[in-house]
């Protein structure tokens, strides 16, 4: 019995966490450039003293989907999305490098282009600045360039271009901060293949009636896995109270 009641144990903890995992799809299924989170579980020998006679559910290496959301027309000058393939170089709150699918730009009290989620976007020699200006433009190369007040409409200075990667995705693993980094700690390379699509968003990649499907799904599940440890409970009760008759 102890071994239905671990595995029933073990399972009910693994569903929890796909759950968590759901749940936090689910909430971020309007956040730009998102990336939905996968779950999975498998079972496991307990190995020790003596053969492995008992098992137990296991979470498996957590994966990313790496589907890419629709590009969503915003007319906003510095709002862009990835055409295809590639990720944008952002700087992580540690002062790292990360990667990111996330382009909704603001230029902040510093006059740096940061995203939605308050990270500076990078260029070729490190977070973007904005030189006051009348009006700034990409182009789908990345390149940032801006009028200079008081100058005429058809001037345009450059000032920067964003750092636009493409490294393998067997390569790159994503983080508890939602961002993308190399596995072995290096920095990719800037890809001048990967285009961006200017005054577009792209929108999460989660499929909201997907993952609510999924929830209740694991609710059962785990449900299930409940009922089967209060299954082990009752037939050990039964058991006790044959050997006191004995």
């Amino acid at each position: 019995m102890d071994r239905m009641l671990y595995l029933a144990m073990s399972g009910a903890k693994e569903t929890m966490q796909a759950q968590a995992i759901a749940t936090n799809n689910l909430a971020n299924v309007n956040t730009t450039g998102f990336k939905a989170d996968l779950a999975a579980a498998r079972s496991m020998p307990v190995f020790g003293e003596g053969q492995p006679s008992r098992v137990y559910a296991m979470a498996e290496r957590p994966g990313i989907n790496f589907e890419h959301g629709t590009a969503q027309f915003t007319g906003n000058e510095l709002d862009f999305a990835i055409n295809g393939n590639g990720f944008i170089a952002v700087q992580a709150p540690d002062g790292s490098e990360a990667y990111t699918r996330r382009g909704d730009m603001k230029i902040n009290a510093s006059g740096l282009l940061e995203n939605g989620a308050g990270q500076l976007i990078l260029g070729d020699g490190g977070p973007i600045a904005i030189p006051p200006s009348e009006k700034i433009e990409l182009g789908v190369d990345g390149i940032v360039s801006v009028r200079p007040l008081g100058q005429a409409a058809n001037t345009l200075a450059q000032v920067d271009r964003i750092k636009l990667v493409n490294p393998q995705i067997s390569d790159i693993e994503k983080g508890e901060d939602g961002l993308f980094r190399m596995k072995d700690g290096s920095n990719a390379q800037a890809d001048a293949v990967v285009e961006i699509i200017p005054g577009s968003l792209e929108g999460s990649n989660v499929n909201a009636v997907s993952e609510m499907v999924n929830m209740i799904n694991l609710q059962r599940r785990f449900e299930m896995e409940i009922k089967a440890m209060k299954s082990v409970e009752e037939n050990d009760s039964a058991a006790a109270q044959i050997m006191r008759l004995a």
